[in-house]
């Protein structure tokens, strides 16, 4: 895991506010603000360096402990608002509906989709059976014989 040593925060502490601002919509002042609520008089610029710092080992470590999927998984592309701004969410899950990947991405277009494809795969393996829009199939056939 990531090495705290040096921190003027104790680890748990840190890995709480990682964990609260990966997991929920929240900004880097209500973090702060809900810290300080819990006895952590914590910055939101020192919010930031912790997740710039500790999230990509954090996501490593969620990956790994992660459940296996399934096979079969349904892929499925939406439009939505993610901190403010409007976006597409390309999303699959697997037969029992546990998420295998998502990503976030502005254009709706043919390059963005086989990246999320091809960052699922590469995360979980090819799978035997994908279903989805006609949008994603025709992702998902040029994706997978390439």
């Amino acid at each position: 895991m990531t090495d705290f040593k040096g921190s003027h925060f104790e680890r748990e502490i840190i890995l709480w506010g990682v964990r609260w601002y990966v997991a929920y919509p929240i900004s880097y002042r209500q973090l702060e603000e809900m810290m300080g609520e819990r006895g952590g008089a914590v910055d939101h610029s020192t919010l930031n360096r912790w997740l710039i710092t500790h999230a990509p080992e954090c996501e490593k470590q969620f990956r790994r402990q992660q459940c296996p999927v399934g096979r079969s998984w349904g892929m499925d592309e939406t439009y939505g608002r993610s901190k403010g701004k409007w976006a597409y969410v390309y999303r699959a899950v697997d037969t029992e509906g546990h998420t295998i990947d998502f990503l976030l991405t502005p254009p709706r277009d043919r390059a963005a989709a086989e990246a999320f494809l091809h960052q699922a795969i590469r995360r979980q393996g090819r799978p035997e059976k994908i279903t989805g829009d006609r949008h994603c199939q025709l992702v998902c056939i040029a994706a997978i014989t390439t």
